[in-house]
């Protein structure tokens, strides 16, 4: 059988055991300009003010001299461009010392977690995978993934090893994992071989995702046909399953934890760019102390 491989443009996945063909999966990354990190290298200490301002807006506390329409749309426009550039700026000063670790954000699927990781790859100039598609793909497409899932979930899982095993030997990828990466010391020692990030999203964002794609979760996980309440109560249980698994990440991004701090009361407020940043500013610390390590081990 032909040797699994992967290269950084085009990746290559056939299964032991299976018949399956190769097939061949193209990615293009788009690059960002980055600001001159000489120039202003402090955040701008209006940010949060600005922020919570957008928050109020949006919440319908804002003052009425500043809650017209186009004022509320300005208000906003401003924010998301005053927090790419931030992104882009901290993605500039962290890459040096990244050094190509590519980073698995681990977690509950949701809308949150795949535009954090898509928004994460251009801004460090990564390639951007998710895991359980490359495994769909390799089987057949999503309908058939979820036949093979619900007719031998072991196989799936096997199946995601192997995609996990290519992905970590390689560097400069921001991997979305799938809860197969979380339920084994196989798969979690595959994912120590970057950063692992906790996308760590509050369950009712989560089943509003579900109710609105069904194609999230498989039927075999929750019953996707039910009431809001009810796949609420199923991905609960889903949580609790995975949770073990998540918590051996290497850093938490937490959505409730970033509104808090920005002062939104409503979760909806808070912004891809506002978790890319809060992931950087994670990446940045752990990369630091790696960095302290190292240096502490050379000898005098």
């Amino acid at each position: 059988m032909e040797k699994l491989s992967v290269s950084h443009m085009n990746a290559r996945f056939a299964f032991p055991n299976r018949s399956f063909d190769f097939l061949q999966f193209k990615h293009s990354i788009f690059f960002l300009k980055f600001p001159n990190t000489n120039q202003n290298p402090n955040p701008n200490p209006n940010l949060l003010r600005l922020r919570r301002l957008n928050c109020s807006v949006s919440d319908g506390t804002v003052p009425s001299s500043v809650g017209a329409t186009d004022s509320t749309l300005v208000v906003k426009k401003i924010v998301l461009t005053v927090s790419l550039v931030l992104v882009q700026k901290k993605a500039a000063e962290v890459s040096s010392d990244l050094k190509g670790t590519s980073i698995f954000l681990v977690g509950m699927k949701s809308s949150l977690k795949t535009s954090l990781g898509k928004l994460l790859a251009d801004a460090l100039r990564y390639y951007y995978f998710d895991s359980d598609s490359l495994v769909e793909e390799a089987v057949g497409g999503a309908l058939a993934a979820k036949s093979f899932r619900e007719s031998d979930t072991k196989g799936f899982y096997e199946s995601e090893t192997e995609v996990l095993k290519q992905l970590s030997s390689m560097g400069r990828l921001v991997v979305s994992a799938g809860n197969g990466a979380v339920i084994s010391p196989t798969n979690l020692a595959l994912v120590r071989h970057g950063i692992s990030l906790w996308i760590d999203v509050p369950l009712d964002l989560v089943a509003r995702d579900v109710t609105e794609d069904q194609s999230q979760f498989t039927p075999s996980e929750i019953s996707i046909s039910g009431s809001y309440p009810e796949v609420k109560d199923e991905l609960g249980a889903l949580y609790d399953k995975y949770r073990a698994g998540y918590a051996t990440a290497d850093a938490i991004i937490s959505v409730q934890k970033v509104a808090s701090r920005l002062g939104c009361d409503n979760l909806d407020e808070v912004t891809t760019e506002d978790l890319t940043l809060e992931a950087l500013k994670e990446i940045e610390k752990l990369t630091r102390v790696k960095k302290m390590i190292e240096e502490a081990a050379r000898p005098f």
